[in-house]
Protein backbone atom coordinates (compact mmCIF):
# COMPACT_ATOMS: atom_id res chain seq x y z
CA UNK A 1 0.00 0.00 0.00
CA UNK A 2 1.34 3.46 -0.88
CA UNK A 3 1.46 6.36 1.55
CA UNK A 4 -2.02 7.28 2.78
CA UNK A 5 -1.25 10.65 4.38
CA UNK A 6 0.87 13.58 3.32
CA UNK A 7 2.67 16.26 5.30
CA UNK A 8 -0.19 18.71 4.78
CA UNK A 9 -2.83 17.01 6.96
CA UNK A 10 -2.63 16.50 10.74
CA UNK A 11 -1.59 12.86 10.40
CA UNK A 12 1.15 13.91 8.01
CA UNK A 13 2.38 16.53 10.47
CA UNK A 14 2.40 13.96 13.28
CA UNK A 15 4.32 11.48 11.11
CA UNK A 16 6.86 14.10 10.03
CA UNK A 17 7.34 15.35 13.60
CA UNK A 18 7.77 11.87 15.08
CA UNK A 19 10.14 10.99 12.25
CA UNK A 20 12.24 14.09 12.91
CA UNK A 21 12.50 13.20 16.58
CA UNK A 22 13.39 9.60 15.76
CA UNK A 23 16.20 10.74 13.48
CA UNK A 24 17.76 12.70 16.34
CA UNK A 25 17.36 9.81 18.79
CA UNK A 26 18.93 7.39 16.33
CA UNK A 27 21.78 9.76 15.51
CA UNK A 28 22.73 10.37 19.15
CA UNK A 29 22.51 6.73 20.20
CA UNK A 30 25.62 5.38 21.89
CA UNK A 31 27.06 8.80 22.71
CA UNK A 32 28.04 9.84 26.21
CA UNK A 33 25.09 12.12 26.97
CA UNK A 34 24.55 14.78 29.60
CA UNK A 35 21.84 13.82 32.09
CA UNK A 36 19.35 16.37 33.36
CA UNK A 37 18.02 15.41 36.81
CA UNK A 38 14.25 15.70 37.26
CA UNK A 39 14.15 14.33 40.80
CA UNK A 40 12.73 11.09 42.22
CA UNK A 41 15.18 9.09 40.12
CA UNK A 42 13.90 10.48 36.83
CA UNK A 43 16.12 12.23 34.30
CA UNK A 44 16.32 13.43 30.72
CA UNK A 45 19.29 13.35 28.39
CA UNK A 46 20.59 15.73 25.77
CA UNK A 47 18.91 13.45 23.22
CA UNK A 48 15.48 14.04 24.81
CA UNK A 49 15.97 17.79 24.56
CA UNK A 50 17.36 17.76 21.01
CA UNK A 51 14.62 15.41 19.75
CA UNK A 52 11.90 17.60 21.24
CA UNK A 53 13.43 20.64 19.58
CA UNK A 54 13.30 18.92 16.18
CA UNK A 55 9.70 17.84 16.74
CA UNK A 56 8.65 21.36 17.69
CA UNK A 57 10.34 22.76 14.58
CA UNK A 58 8.11 20.58 12.41
CA UNK A 59 4.91 21.42 14.31
CA UNK A 60 5.62 25.15 14.39
CA UNK A 61 6.34 25.23 10.67
CA UNK A 62 3.14 23.37 9.79
CA UNK A 63 0.80 24.58 12.56
CA UNK A 64 2.17 27.87 13.95
CA UNK A 65 -1.03 28.72 15.85
CA UNK A 66 -1.26 25.41 17.73
CA UNK A 67 -0.18 24.97 21.35
CA UNK A 68 2.30 22.29 22.41
CA UNK A 69 2.82 20.44 25.68
CA UNK A 70 6.27 18.87 25.66
CA UNK A 71 7.78 16.41 28.12
CA UNK A 72 10.91 18.55 28.39
CA UNK A 73 9.81 22.07 27.44
CA UNK A 74 6.41 22.13 29.11
CA UNK A 75 3.51 24.23 27.86
CA UNK A 76 4.15 26.45 24.85
CA UNK A 77 1.47 28.58 23.27
CA UNK A 78 -1.95 29.32 24.75
CA UNK A 79 -2.89 26.70 27.36
CA UNK A 80 -6.57 27.05 26.40
CA UNK A 81 -5.90 26.61 22.67
CA UNK A 82 -8.46 24.45 20.87
CA UNK A 83 -5.58 22.54 19.28
CA UNK A 84 -2.77 21.18 21.44
CA UNK A 85 0.02 18.77 20.54
CA UNK A 86 1.36 16.38 23.18
CA UNK A 87 5.02 15.48 22.72
CA UNK A 88 7.18 12.85 24.42
CA UNK A 89 10.45 12.99 22.45
CA UNK A 90 12.05 9.89 23.98
CA UNK A 91 9.89 7.41 25.88
CA UNK A 92 12.27 4.93 27.47
CA UNK A 93 15.04 7.32 28.44
CA UNK A 94 16.59 4.90 30.93
CA UNK A 95 16.58 2.15 28.30
CA UNK A 96 18.29 4.53 25.86
CA UNK A 97 20.84 5.77 28.37
CA UNK A 98 22.12 2.24 29.02
CA UNK A 99 22.27 1.27 25.36
CA UNK A 100 18.88 -0.43 25.01
CA UNK A 101 17.07 0.37 21.75
CA UNK A 102 13.54 -0.13 23.09
CA UNK A 103 12.34 3.47 22.93
CA UNK A 104 9.57 5.47 21.28
CA UNK A 105 8.95 9.00 20.02
CA UNK A 106 5.35 10.07 20.74
CA UNK A 107 3.48 12.92 19.02
CA UNK A 108 -0.28 13.40 19.35
CA UNK A 109 -2.79 16.11 18.55
CA UNK A 110 -5.20 16.03 21.48
CA UNK A 111 -8.33 14.15 20.33
CA UNK A 112 -6.92 13.86 16.83
CA UNK A 113 -4.06 12.50 14.75
CA UNK A 114 -1.07 10.82 16.37
CA UNK A 115 2.19 9.08 15.51
CA UNK A 116 4.65 6.88 17.39
CA UNK A 117 8.06 6.31 15.84
CA UNK A 118 10.42 3.44 16.58
CA UNK A 119 13.80 5.04 15.84
CA UNK A 120 15.60 1.73 15.36
CA UNK A 121 13.13 -0.40 13.39
CA UNK A 122 12.23 2.55 11.17
CA UNK A 123 8.51 1.97 11.76
CA UNK A 124 6.11 4.85 12.36
CA UNK A 125 2.71 3.87 13.75
CA UNK A 126 0.05 6.51 13.13
CA UNK A 127 -3.62 7.43 12.97
CA UNK A 128 -5.69 10.21 11.46
CA UNK A 129 -8.19 9.67 14.28
CA UNK A 130 -10.19 7.06 12.37
CA UNK A 131 -7.85 4.46 10.88
CA UNK A 132 -4.51 3.13 12.16
CA UNK A 133 -1.52 2.18 10.04
CA UNK A 134 2.21 1.61 10.18
CA UNK A 135 4.66 3.17 7.73
CA UNK A 136 7.87 1.30 6.94
CA UNK A 137 10.23 1.75 4.01
CA UNK A 138 7.83 4.27 2.48
CA UNK A 139 4.81 1.96 2.48
CA UNK A 140 1.70 2.02 4.70
CA UNK A 141 -0.07 -1.07 6.02
CA UNK A 142 -3.14 -1.37 8.29
CA UNK A 143 -2.67 -2.31 11.93
CA UNK A 144 -4.48 -5.52 12.91
CA UNK A 145 -4.68 -6.38 16.62
CA UNK A 146 -4.72 -10.05 17.65
CA UNK A 147 -4.35 -11.82 21.01
CA UNK A 148 -2.52 -14.75 19.40
CA UNK A 149 0.86 -14.07 21.03
CA UNK A 150 -0.62 -14.12 24.58
CA UNK A 151 2.15 -11.66 25.48
CA UNK A 152 1.10 -8.92 27.90
CA UNK A 153 3.31 -5.93 28.64
CA UNK A 154 3.03 -4.65 32.21
CA UNK A 155 4.45 -1.26 33.16
CA UNK A 156 6.16 -1.46 36.55
CA UNK A 157 7.39 2.14 36.71
CA UNK A 158 6.12 4.47 39.47
CA UNK A 159 3.99 6.25 40.51
CA UNK A 160 1.49 3.75 41.90
CA UNK A 161 -1.60 5.84 42.68
CA UNK A 162 -3.92 2.83 42.97
CA UNK A 163 -1.81 0.94 45.52
CA UNK A 164 -2.39 -0.98 47.71
CA UNK A 165 -5.61 -1.89 45.88
CA UNK A 166 -3.76 -2.55 42.63
CA UNK A 167 -0.09 -3.36 42.12
CA UNK A 168 1.04 -4.44 38.67
CA UNK A 169 3.79 -6.60 40.10
CA UNK A 170 1.18 -8.60 42.03
CA UNK A 171 -0.84 -9.09 38.84
CA UNK A 172 2.19 -10.78 37.28
CA UNK A 173 2.35 -13.19 40.22
CA UNK A 174 -1.31 -14.19 39.96
CA UNK A 175 -1.48 -17.91 39.09
CA UNK A 176 -4.30 -17.36 36.57
CA UNK A 177 -2.27 -14.65 34.83
CA UNK A 178 0.69 -16.99 34.45
CA UNK A 179 -1.61 -19.74 33.18
CA UNK A 180 -3.13 -17.55 30.43
CA UNK A 181 -0.50 -14.98 29.51
CA UNK A 182 3.23 -14.40 29.25
CA UNK A 183 4.32 -11.16 30.95
CA UNK A 184 6.80 -8.77 29.38
CA UNK A 185 8.33 -5.55 30.70
CA UNK A 186 9.53 -3.24 27.94
CA UNK A 187 9.44 0.03 29.94
CA UNK A 188 8.34 2.19 27.02
CA UNK A 189 4.96 3.03 25.49
CA UNK A 190 6.22 1.52 22.25
CA UNK A 191 4.50 -1.57 23.67
CA UNK A 192 1.12 0.13 23.18
CA UNK A 193 1.65 0.24 19.42
CA UNK A 194 2.62 -3.42 19.53
CA UNK A 195 -0.88 -4.24 20.80
CA UNK A 196 -2.34 -2.41 17.80
CA UNK A 197 0.07 -4.24 15.49
CA UNK A 198 -0.63 -7.72 16.87
CA UNK A 199 2.80 -8.08 18.48
CA UNK A 200 1.27 -8.03 21.97
CA UNK A 201 -2.08 -9.25 23.27
CA UNK A 202 -2.41 -6.46 25.82
CA UNK A 203 -0.79 -3.70 27.86
CA UNK A 204 -1.45 -2.81 31.52
CA UNK A 205 -0.26 0.17 33.54
CA UNK A 206 -1.18 1.94 36.75
CA UNK A 207 -1.86 5.66 36.81
CA UNK A 208 -4.59 8.25 36.85
CA UNK A 209 -6.11 9.94 33.81
CA UNK A 210 -3.67 9.07 30.99
CA UNK A 211 -5.73 10.39 28.07
CA UNK A 212 -3.92 13.74 28.13
CA UNK A 213 -0.49 12.36 29.02
CA UNK A 214 2.42 13.14 26.71
CA UNK A 215 3.58 9.57 27.35
CA UNK A 216 0.35 7.76 26.53
CA UNK A 217 -1.88 9.93 24.30
CA UNK A 218 -0.35 8.87 20.98
CA UNK A 219 -0.38 5.16 21.77
CA UNK A 220 -3.94 5.31 23.08
CA UNK A 221 -5.14 7.09 19.92
CA UNK A 222 -3.48 4.49 17.69
CA UNK A 223 -4.88 1.57 19.67
CA UNK A 224 -8.39 3.00 19.59
CA UNK A 225 -8.24 3.57 15.85
CA UNK A 226 -6.96 0.03 15.34
CA UNK A 227 -9.99 -1.39 17.17
CA UNK A 228 -8.37 -2.36 20.47
CA UNK A 229 -10.39 -2.34 23.71
CA UNK A 230 -9.19 0.60 25.82
CA UNK A 231 -10.28 1.31 29.42
CA UNK A 232 -8.92 2.06 32.86
CA UNK A 233 -7.94 -0.74 35.25
CA UNK A 234 -11.47 -0.53 36.68
CA UNK A 235 -13.07 -1.02 33.26
CA UNK A 236 -14.27 2.59 33.09
CA UNK A 237 -13.50 4.86 30.13
CA UNK A 238 -10.22 6.72 30.42
CA UNK A 239 -10.52 10.43 31.02
CA UNK A 240 -11.07 12.73 34.02
CA UNK A 241 -11.05 10.61 37.15
CA UNK A 242 -9.63 7.68 35.21
CA UNK A 243 -7.50 4.97 36.80
CA UNK A 244 -4.62 3.56 34.81
CA UNK A 245 -4.91 1.73 31.52
CA UNK A 246 -5.78 -1.70 30.14
CA UNK A 247 -5.46 -2.01 26.36
CA UNK A 248 -6.28 -5.37 24.80
CA UNK A 249 -6.40 -6.72 21.26
CA UNK A 250 -9.88 -8.14 21.79
CA UNK A 251 -12.79 -8.13 24.23
CA UNK A 252 -12.06 -11.60 25.63
CA UNK A 253 -8.47 -10.75 26.57
CA UNK A 254 -9.63 -7.46 28.05
CA UNK A 255 -12.29 -9.20 30.14
CA UNK A 256 -9.79 -11.77 31.43
CA UNK A 257 -7.34 -9.07 32.48
CA UNK A 258 -9.99 -6.99 34.24
CA UNK A 259 -11.09 -10.07 36.15
CA UNK A 260 -7.52 -10.66 37.31
CA UNK A 261 -7.08 -7.02 38.29
CA UNK A 262 -10.27 -7.11 40.34
CA UNK A 263 -9.23 -10.23 42.23
CA UNK A 264 -5.93 -8.54 43.14
CA UNK A 265 -7.84 -5.52 44.40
Amino acid sequence: MINSFTGTDDAGVAIAAAGAGAEVVRGMYGQRLTRIDKGAGDFATAADVAAERSILDVIRAARPDDAVLGEEGGQQGAADSVRQWLVDPLCGTLNYAVGNMLVAVNVALRDGAAAVADPFSGEIFFTDGETARVRHNGLDAPLTPTPATQLVDVNLDPPFPNAPGFRAVELMAHPDFVARFRPRVVSTTLALTWVAAGKRAAYVTDGGDLSGSVHFAAGIAICRAAGCVVTGIDGAPIGPGGRGLVVAADAETHSQLLSLVRTRR
